[in-house]
């Protein structure tokens, strides 16, 4: 039997920007939709956010005139919970409160039909709890949109543990008719994204507590080598260090203290002292009228190029590297040595989890370790450590051959980076293991709800599961921390792709 329908009424409670960006979404896909509100001045402002949206929609050529007045006109405004009676579905997006969201599940089932559904927009609640109130718990689920609604794509749809198996497939299939990524995830502390997205921001703030480099810096280059839409740092700064702060203690304390959860102690600081971000005025960084804008710093630029750089015949990355810059190299043929590539004689690699000043001990020699980059012709920058000052001295003449320029990072298991792409995909495995969703699930639940530039699965898979498994293990030994252990799942890859390299003979 099919529980929605182009036809269906949907109902939408709460006004407020979520709520009325969601009425936007089921009018825009040719629903009629009622939003209830308490009070006559939080539905003007949802009429606006509507509005707004209609316009920008015009605006862009996406809809005609006509198609903006009759998508405003299907969505009827009240304050009377009994016109949500003809509702097929009802997506609830009221404040994070359960006891107020019991209250007005009540009210709901008073007056809906028996067979109509409950949903709610929660992002931090459990769903199998909120549903013990509901009536009838089966037709009860959670559709998460984020915002905005009308633009972000993805909608987690969660099951709770007595949600029917084919409302959650409904459910699918009708956010997909909307035009949305619909992803199903298990009723679990952060769904998806809010659980795995926790690194990104975890990883920034370790860094920067760390010194790895200044914020504007560390910010730049997350965008810059990794293609992230902003850093960590400024992304909090706009989000509010208040609420991504409560999010990670949320997740953190729902699973018990598990360490992969971390919240940042400095974040935890900057909330308590109202620099929430660019709400207050200040964050991180200073919003106030006239202050000066944060910029990265880059090291001064080489005044000649190298005189030789050889590349040994295994030395992969650094080959692309030169290669997608138009550097010409020589290569070191026949030697135990033939992985290395050599600038000046100081040898380079990029990051595998072990510092520059380890690498130099054995043999006893001047190392740079370069981070991650996605697109080494597109990156405008060399992130490097380097284990002394003739290391650095080659790390720059480097940069100044590619045509790029050079941010030195402390010398830290891992950069900054690499690490954070690494325990992203660590903890998106978490997640495998822990049966959220599966892998193709999550990349597409974190490329569409928070638009990273790849998932982190994917990720992985290109970077190879073994030498991410080696890398994880040598970040655990250099920071003493075991959150960086790989997980099971890591583990699990790492074995079956070394299986799958013997049987095609292409293990080392």
């Amino acid at each position: 039997m099919t529980l929605f329908n182009k036809d269906s009424i949907i109902g939408v409670a709460g006004a407020g920007a979520m709520g009325a960006g969601i009425a936007q979404v089921a009018a825009q896909a040719g629903h009629r939709v009622v939003v209830l509100d308490r009070d006559e001045d939080a539905l003007a402002r949802g009429r606006a956010v509507v509005s707004k949206g209609a316009s920008a929609l015009l605006k862009r050529g996406k809809i005609d005139d006509r198609e903006a007045s009759a998508l405003q006109a299907r969505i009827h405004w009240t304050l009377d919970v009994k016109d949500m009676s003809p509702a097929a579905l009802v997506i609830e997006a009221i404040l994070e409160n359960p006891e107020a969201k019991q209250s007005l599940y009540a009210s709901l089932d008073s007056v809906l039909a028996p067979e109509s559904v409950i949903a709610t927009n929660t992002s931090s609640l459990s769903v199998t709890t909120l549903a013990a109130g509901i009536k009838t718990p089966s037709r009860f689920m959670g559709l998460h949109f984020f915002n905005p609604a009308p633009i972000m794509k993805l909608i987690e749809v969660v099951a709770g543990l007595d949600t029917d198996a084919a409302l959650a497939e409904e459910a699918l299939a009708l956010m997909t008719s909307w035009g949305k990524v619909a992803v199903l995830v298990r009723d679990v502390p952060g769904f998806i994204v809010n659980r795995v997205a926790r690194p990104f921001y975890g990883e920034g703030w370790c860094a920067y507590e760390e010194g790895a480099a200044d914020a504007a810096t560390l910010d730049f280059l997350y965008r810059d080598l990794a293609g992230f839409r902003m850093g960590p740092l400024e992304l909090g700064d706009l989000i509010g260090h208040d609420i991504n702060y409560e999010a990670a203690k949320s997740v953190f304390d729902a699973y018990f203290g598990k360490t992969r959860f971390r919240p940042s102690l400095l974040q935890g600081q900057l909330a308590a002292a109202g620099r929430l971000g660019r709400k207050t005025g200040r964050g991180v960084f200073d919003y106030a009228e006239g202050a000066e804008q944060p910029s990265p710093k880059f090291e001064p630029e080489a005044s000649e190029k190298p005189a030789s750089i050889l590349v040994g015949k295994e030395a992969v990355e650094m080959r692309r590297l030169l290669d997608e810059c138009g550097v010409s190299y020589g290569a070191i043929e026949g030697t135990g040595r033939a992985r290395e590539t050599k600038v000046d004689g100081v040898d380079f690699t990029f990051t595998c989890g072990v510092t520059a000043r380890q690498l130099s001990f054995t043999p006893p020699h001047a190392r740079v370790v370069l981070d991650w980059m996605r697109d080494p012709k597109a990156s405008t920058v060399i992130a490097f450590a380097a284990s002394d000052a003739r290391a650095k001295e080659a790390a720059y003449k480097l940069a100044a051959a590619l045509g790029k320029k050079a941010v030195e990072l402390a010398d830290r298991p891992g950069l900054v980076v690499f690490r954070t792409l690494a325990q992203l995909a660590n903890c998106a495995a978490d997640a495998i293991g822990d049966n959220v969703a599966d892998a193709a699930a999550i990349d597409k639940a974190m490329m569409n709800g928070v638009n990273y530039p790849f998932g982190p699965m994917q990720w992985a898979r290109e970077y190879g599961f073994s030498k991410l498994c080696n890398a994880l293990h040598e970040i655990a030994s250099g920071t003493g921390d075991e959150i960086y252990r790989p997980s099971e799942i890591v583990n699990a890859y790492a074995h079956q792709e070394l299986i799958n390299a013997r049987r095609n003979g292409t293990a080392d």
